[in-house]
């Protein structure tokens, strides 16, 4: 064990934590899901994107679609420059090493691609927020996996590509990628189960009252 213990602590010796790429990796990692659940939160709350584009929340949800998509790209470019200003580490570049990194890019590609396919862009895109709600549950795959396929695909994604480059950095990174989406996570699934559940409260009220009129 003390071996394992000093094994993973030469591991993270060996970062640059001078390197401002680094913080700003770091930074853009945490601001991310920030910046979505605020805007989206406010746009539930005053419509101020539906009402911006015409009262139109199809094409408001569309507009921040590409905004988060545009911060991820950003994002993740961020991330592989801060991995390139890294020393690498021999624990890490090992074929095998290697073989483990395609599979996690692959798996976290399949979990994200596949909980896209399933809940189309405005499902995906915070749609409930602008009130375009979905019919039921999702359940088939991946959300039978896990209940945050996104998430926790994304996550995999990051430590395959700390593993494909080496970079015990990297790790550190992945760890706090990991962090920031379990908070998000605590923060949104109880906001958007709330949201369908004033649809639920709202659609008995209503059914109730057309029972009343019969």
């Amino acid at each position: 064990m003390p071996l394992v213990v000093q094994g993973v602590a030469d591991l993270f010796n060996v970062v640059d934590y001078s390197k401002k790429s680094l913080a700003i990796s770091a930074a853009a990692i945490a601001f991310n899901p920030t910046f979505w659940n605020i805007v989206a939160r406010r746009e539930y709350r005053t419509k101020f994107l539906t009402r911006a584009f015409g009262g139109n929340a199809q094409v408001a949800c569309y507009f921040l679609a590409a905004v988060i998509f545009g911060l991820g790209l950003v994002r993740d470019f961020l991330y592989e420059r801060a991995l390139r200003d890294q020393p690498s580490h021999p624990l890490l570049e090992g074929s095998h090493v290697k073989y483990a990194a395609y599979a996690l890019l692959a798996l976290g590609n399949l979990l994200v691609v596949t909980s896209t396919l399933r809940l189309g862009i405005t499902g995906t895109f915070l749609g409930d927020y602008f009130g375009i709600l979905m019919d039921g549950i999702v359940t088939g795959f991946p959300f039978n996996v896990t209940s945050a396929p996104m998430y926790y695909g994304s996550t995999m994604s990051f430590l395959g590509t700390a593993l494909l480059y080496g970079k015990p950095a990297g790790l550190l990174l992945t760890a706090w990628v990991l962090f920031v989406y379990t908070i998000a996570i605590q923060f949104e699934n109880p906001f958007t189960a709330e949201i369908y559940a004033k649809r639920d409260r709202e659609r008995a009220k209503a059914a109730g009252t057309g029972k009343k009129e019969l």
